[in-house]
């Protein structure tokens, strides 16, 4: 049990896209089929301060990548009632174009990130197209902008940037790529965002087909189970069984918005 701060966790679904099981593992899967991904933003709110974790992409963004897009990120906060302009606090968990635009809807923001992730999104290895294909120049410019006018907050690794929130440096999917673990009622939850695109990723040990070094991203899942309360409090970055999981405080955000800091509900078998 830990002291001080509680929070609650709301993940805001903004987009979707369909997809394919054999695009979702490394080496692809002999039992392919549809495995679509969602778009989430999470939102951390105790009694004291609100933070958001990644700030998405755009409807811009959306149509050249082929998205299908529902509402814009600050859209989906409004439906909570926070107001985008209201943020003080706004990690970035990793600097690809779906978690790391519409960085300028959030003006009054610090945006934590880890010094391994800029020195990555700005390297020689940006100079190989299958290396910078899932960031956006403009998103790097922007938070390079951000550094220059003191509103970025660089880690080192593991650091606590708020009483029961912790940043955790895990790498793999990007170089610098950190997970967030934050105190609520049902104990530490860990927001894996793209160390675990999807639970089966790490459930089964198999990774995501976009990383950069295979032996981190593989012991970030262990990493992660070391930091939360359960495997079950491990939240993956973008599997849609997470809406099947978890539930809204009010029905009519059910899809839209959930609570993370409840037990997860049981997922009927299929008939």
């Amino acid at each position: 049990m830990s002291g001080g701060e509680t929070y609650t966790i709301h993940a805001v679904r903004y987009a979707w896209r369909e997809g394919r099981r054999s695009e979702n593992f490394l080496g692809g899967d002999e039992h392919d089929g549809p495995m679509p991904l969602d778009y989430f933003v999470w939102v951390l709110r105790s009694n004291a301060r609100t933070i958001l974790v990644d700030t998405g992409f755009s409807a811009d963004a959306a149509r050249k990548r082929g998205r299908t897009y529902l509402r814009s990120p600050k859209a989906g906060l409004k439906l909570l009632g926070v107001a985008a302009e209201d943020l003080r606090d706004v990690v970035i968990t990793h600097m690809h174009w779906d978690h790391a635009g519409t960085l300028a809807d959030f003006p009054n923001a610090r945006f934590h990130l880890q010094d391994r992730e800029m020195g990555f999104a700005t390297s020689r290895y940006m100079g190989h197209a299958p290396m910078r294909l899932a960031f956006d120049v403009e998103d790097v410019v922007e938070m390079v902008r951000l550094a220059y006018a003191e509103r970025v907050a660089f880690h080192n690794g593991d650091d606590e940037i708020a009483p029961n929130v912790s940043l955790h440096r895990i790498g793999g999917h990007t170089d610098g790529l950190q997970c967030v673990r934050v105190w609520a009622e049902r104990g530490w939850v860990v927001l894996a965002s793209d160390a675990s695109h999807f639970y089966a990723n790490m459930n089964e040990v198999r990774p995501f087909p976009i990383v950069f070094h295979v032996g981190d991203m593989v012991e970030g899942y262990a990493t992660m189970r070391r930091l939360a309360e359960s495997p079950d409090h491990v939240i993956p970055g973008h599997d849609p069984l997470v809406m099947q999981f978890y539930r809204a405080d009010d029905p009519a955000l059910d899809g839209i918005a959930i609570r993370l800091d409840r037990a997860p509900l049981p997922v009927p078998e299929p008939a």
